[in-house]
């Protein structure tokens, strides 16, 4: 407090108002607002186009007869809609070839996600050089196509008996999938902290409890990435069913499809209705393992 010449005394304002002023002064401040990427939505607007018109020509096609698909735009709605190719889809074959697909992608993810789990826990746990020698000759398979060594694999299937039977599309598909879902797998458990580990070290359990009471909870979104990519690969396989099998019993959707092609033409709205329905499975397998897929994908990249 200072005093005046009249006498009276003057209030001198405290320390800290001048500071205070200071940092009043920028809050009330407005922040800008960012300018849009208008970029950024026309490429996804284009990009959505591309998606959806072979999708809507795929569905609205489903639902015309021949005669109309030959004469009409193919882009324009159907004027009499019809059922007749998906009770064709039906009646030849179909729920056979179905089946047959259910089962090779239910086995192959189920071999998949039973190995990769306990595999990546190891060498997310274990950091000798074995173990780390061994995953990086594991990644080699990602540079090897089926389509290089189908030979080979014919001949190790026929060793083994297993030639025209659904095994012998589930075990090279399964053995394609592992190093793609080996990597996903392998840096999600890396994201873990290291002191969950030891906390489970100190409680006592072991390696087994550690895997069922820690790792199985933790890695649901890279066991759904693995789950939903394997499954899309085995759904939508061609060459092992191709190869690997002959009879019509043994077919699955991929090989079913050829059913409505003929020297005589193709029956092109009846192949759309099967495609269409074949979509569908690993359709809503995906709407369902979304919330999953990103956070499996980018796991360990962060670091």
């Amino acid at each position: 407090m200072s005093i005046t010449q009249s006498g009276t005394p003057m209030a001198t304002p405290p320390a800290s108002a001048g500071p205070a002023a200071s940092v009043i002064g920028p809050k009330r401040r407005k922040v800008g607002r960012e300018k849009p990427n208008y970029l950024a939505g026309v490429l996804s607007v284009i990009w959505l186009v591309l998606v959806l018109v072979p999708l809507y020509f795929m569905v609205s096609g489903s639902f015309r007869t021949r005669q109309e698909y030959l004469r009409d735009n193919p882009l324009k709605l159907p004027s009499a809609p019809t059922l007749e190719n998906y009770e064709s889809v039906f009646t030849g074959g179909f729920g056979r070839y179905f089946l047959n697909n259910i089962i090779v992608t239910v086995g192959t993810v189920a071999i998949v996600v039973a190995l990769v789990v306990p595999a990546a826990y190891a060498v997310a746990r274990n950091a000798s050089p074995m173990v780390q020698r061994g995953f990086s000759l594991m990644l080699i398979g990602l540079a090897v196509p089926a389509q290089a060594v189908i030979i080979p694999v014919y001949l190790l299937i026929n060793q083994l008996q297993l030639y025209d039977t659904l095994l012998a599309i589930i075990l090279p598909t399964a053995a394609f999938a592992l190093p793609v879902a080996m990597l996903v797998m392998t840096n999600s458990l890396r994201d873990i902290p290291a002191e969950l580990y030891e906390a489970q070290t100190l409680d006592g359990a072991g390696p087994l409890q550690t895997l069922r009471n820690l790792v199985l909870p933790l890695a649901k979104p890279a066991i759904t990435t693995v789950s939903v990519f394997t499954a899309m690969g085995a759904w939508n396989g061609f060459l092992f069913p191709l190869v690997l099998t002959q009879s019509r019993e043994q077919r699955t959707l991929t090989l079913g499809l050829q059913t409505f092609s003929s020297q005589f033409g193709t029956n092109v709205p009846g192949l759309l209705a099967a495609i269409t329905l074949s979509l569908l499975p690993i359709f809503f397998v995906y709407l369902f393992g979304r919330r999953y897929l990103l956070g499996g994908l980018t796991a360990g990249f962060g670091k």
